[in-house]
């Protein structure tokens, strides 16, 4: 029985380590990961949901995340994008020769503070809530133009469980997750809704997500729309992430994210690289 129960506890571990989910932090453990993140396109979901030709835009995020054991039950939560990077290419215009210049623009971006709680732990199947607090640091009118963004203004609260369940000895998870975003200066709300399943083969931890989001369309139409930290924003976007461990504790991930179905948003792949580090 103490056998099962250690093993039952790495495999929870290991689990939190790479998906979060369900799964709290134990106290005083801790999971940080630093990314690189990207999207280029020159196409765009327009309101109806149509891909229309946009002149180039690219934003690149270096960011942060971490997540810490408090107590067994209650984790923090930290993501901090602390360079991000908005740029338009330059156009011209063949029959007239009209040149308008690229621009680009870099500064800190929109950050997100939280805290999980375990309401049903070291089960089969672990739930959690939490509250994530959108705290608006970004910028809304960076560069010449003044229309390339690092945020989106606005001071969101978004609230949502999660339930995980682990198939142990078989080494595979799965998690499901429902949440509400209030957005404000704006903004309209939103319902989100996922999941994702995980598999530990030895150093390689290929995870596949699926992230859904619905906006209620009940802004006051005044929200920002220039194209990437858009209002009334809608996308089914399943997400293929591949983690290799290295060692005992450090390692490093690579994912690509697509959106379909969406609206007033970037039609192309999000890519991330990263390194992590859990204890």
């Amino acid at each position: 029985m103490r056998k099962f129960t250690i093993l039952w506890l790495l495999i929870i571990i290991t689990i939190t380590s790479w998906a979060g989910g369900g799964w709290p932090q134990p106290k005083g453990k801790g999971y940080f990961k630093l990314s690189q993140n990207w999207i280029i396109s020159p196409f765009f979901y327009n309101p109806n949901g149509n891909v229309i030709d946009i002149t180039t835009t690219s934003i690149y995020t270096t960011s942060m995340y971490a997540e810490y054991g408090f107590t067994n039950r209650l984790t923090g939560i930290a993501y901090l994008p602390f360079f991000v990077r908005a740029t338009l290419n330059q156009v011209q215009y063949n029959q007239t020769g009209q040149f308008f210049p690229g621009d680009d623009y870099q500064s800190f971006g929109d950050t997100d503070i939280g805290l999980k709680y375990g309401l049903l732990v070291n089960k089969p199947f672990v739930v959690s809530a939490t509250i994530l607090l959108g705290l608006p640091l970004g910028s809304t009118a960076g560069g010449s133009s003044k229309i390339l963004q690092t945020g989106d203004g606005e001071f969101n609260q978004q609230i949502r469980i999660d339930v995980s369940h682990s198939f142990y000895p078989k080494p595979v998870y799965a998690s499901a997750y429902v949440g509400f975003n209030n957005r404000t200066n704006g903004f309209s709300d939103e319902f989100r809704y996922g999941a994702e399943v995980g598999l530990t083969l030895k150093k390689f931890i290929p995870i596949l997500k699926l992230n859904v989001v619905k906006s209620l369309f009940n802004g006051d139409g005044t929200a920002i729309q220039n194209g990437i930290f858009n209002n009334n924003t809608e996308y089914f976007s399943p997400t293929l992430e591949l983690n290799y461990q290295a060692t005992e504790k450090w390692g490093l991930s690579g994912s690509g994210g697509f959106a379909f179905g969406a609206r007033n948003i970037l039609a192309a792949p999000n890519w991330s690289l990263g390194v992590y580090l859990k204890w």
